[in-house]
């Protein structure tokens, strides 16, 4: 390997290291919010169903939208906590 190929290589994991970093830090600032999603808007699975956008009916329990962190609590009928138990 010549030294461009070598620094070049050691720049990508460089990137690649702090893009993962980052990933993880906002993963960490936001969280699941219950029973505010929209029909059709949900971002993941329901107890009934296996896919994003699956939500029936608006303001559906088992359906969650990710929000940022402390938000979900100042959202009437937001919840951090899926209250229909699973089928």
């Amino acid at each position: 390997m010549t030294k461009k190929q070598i620094a070049a290589s050691i720049s990508a994991i460089a990137l690649l290291a702090i893009t993962t970093q980052a990933k993880d830090a906002s993963a960490a600032k936001k969280e699941k919010c219950y029973g505010i999603v929209k029909a059709g808007q949900n971002d993941c699975s329901t107890n009934t169903t296996s896919c994003a956008g699956s939500a029936k009916k608006n303001a559906q329990k088992d359906a969650f939208i990710v929000v940022p962190k402390g938000l979900c609590k100042k959202i009437v009928g937001g919840s951090l906590v899926n209250t229909i138990k699973k089928k």
